[in-house]
């Protein structure tokens, strides 16, 4: 299993991130049939190969992803774009 971890800093206060974190992770839940499970200010993502968590700070908000050994091997391609994801919805 190869785990990925992505954290970015953010000035928008927890309530104003986590609103975009949730309209970005409904999306993402919507392209990548992802199964999303709220719980305070983190968020259980889980599909078929992959598992994790984006925790929302009042200055930072992290991914981290637990990959199987298919998905494994698109590792680079995932964390650039959860990186890109996160760059874009933070703005």
């Amino acid at each position: 299993m190869t785990q990925i971890s992505v954290e970015r800093k953010h000035s928008l206060g927890r309530e104003a991130a986590r609103a975009k974190a949730q309209a970005l992770v409904d999306k993402l839940s919507q392209e990548y049939d992802l199964k999303a499970t709220w719980n305070g200010d983190r968020v259980d993502v889980a599909r078929s190969g992959a598992n994790g968590s984006v925790h929302i700070g009042e200055d930072s908000i992290r991914v981290e992803l637990k990959l199987g050994m298919m998905l494994s091997m698109m590792s680079g391609t995932i964390k650039s774009e959860i990186e890109r994801a996160l760059d874009k919805a933070l703005v």
